[in-house]
């Protein structure tokens, strides 16, 4: 998965940087940054990036949707992350993000395919809880600053089960 997402930074960067006026020319430019693929695959890269085509002076080129780079690379995995994730705690450099039940598994996975330089690695709890140890120096606070820019809407505590009262 990571070389997938490799690729599709590849691909942003090169649109960003090249006049790429057909998926052949794409595709020599990703053979020579050492990702040979399909067109069919090529094809489905540029739909899950959303590009599109513009006119420029000399005719159509590709061009990026703008300002949604960490949204649609990693989108799936955001919404797996929001859907799963309960609440997030930390102390020093140990996070623990507590998920629904049989949710733990799919975020941390979703941390792990992020990309986030600062986490050295998860472990996902048997069902509701993921652990993230985070590289020296980095901490809680910092990771939470850091994942933000990915997730704006994140909130450290989403949900809290309402205390029952007892029944006697």
């Amino acid at each position: 998965m990571k070389k997938r997402l490799a690729r599709l930074q590849t691909v942003q960067q090169l649109i960003k940087t090249y006049r790429i006026d057909s998926q052949e020319r794409l595709l020599s430019y990703l053979e020579r940054a050492g990702f040979p693929i399909t067109q069919a695959t090529l094809s489905r890269d540029l739909k899950f990036l959303k590009v599109g085509k513009v006119s420029d002076e000399n005719g159509y080129v590709y061009a990026l949707s703008e300002g949604e780079e960490p949204h649609i690379i990693f989108g799936g995995y955001i919404n797996d992350f929001l859907r799963g994730y309960v609440s997030i705690e930390w102390s020093g450099n140990m996070v623990v993000i507590k998920t629904y039940s049989g949710h733990s598994d799919s975020v941390a996975l979703a941390l792990d395919n992020m990309e986030l330089t600062e986490v050295l690695g998860t472990i996902a709890g048997r069902d509701d809880a993921v652990f993230v140890c985070l590289q020296e120096g980095i901490t809680g606070e910092d990771f939470m600053n850091r994942i933000k820019k990915i997730i704006p809407k994140l909130e450290r505590v989403k949900y809290f089960k309402p205390k029952t009262e007892e029944v006697i």
